[in-house]
């Protein structure tokens, strides 16, 4: 029986993808590696941040999150911070119809110069929690999208 992991997104399963994969027995984190050469321009105040395709999304239980955090050394060597400080993909964004629950990381370049991020580096890492719901939740609306699709009427 399935608990939690990732696949490849649709649209990218002939792109050489690699699924994250934890590089140490104790890693809380699975790196998540760019799925194709991406220009992160330097920051201007008013821009949006760059969306870094990944080519996965990830299946879990209805009780967890995949939480997405950036690399510690990506501020200081690339100048690269997230954009919410944290990500939180959401266990029904797995298989949306708007882009199948394909996961991105939202950057802005903190650097003096465009910063390039080529296929196959790690940008960041997913780690997967349980979450809590108060007494009284009665949440009952059904995602309609994807990717900051649960604001959406």
């Amino acid at each position: 029986m399935r608990k939690r992991g990732f696949e490849i997104a649709k649209g990218w399963e002939d792109k050489d993808i690699h699924l994250p994969v934890r590089k140490t027995a104790h890693s809380a984190g699975y790196d998540i590696e760019c799925a194709e050469e991406t220009v992160v321009p330097k920051f201007v105040p008013g821009c949006n941040p760059t969306l870094i395709p990944t080519g996965i999304k990830a299946y879990m239980g209805d009780d967890e999150v995949l939480y997405l955090y950036n690399r510690s050394s990506n501020p200081k060597k690339k100048g690269l911070v997230l954009a919410n400080s944290v990500g939180v993909v959401d266990a029904d964004y797995y298989g949306n119809p708007d882009n199948d629950g394909h996961i991105m990381f939202a950057f802005y370049n903190i650097k003096e110069e465009d910063i390039t991020i080529k296929k196959g580096e790690a940008i960041g890492q997913g780690v997967f929690a349980p979450y809590l719901v108060v007494d009284g939740d009665n949440a009952t609306g059904t995602r309609k999208g994807g990717f900051g699709s649960t604001d959406k009427k």
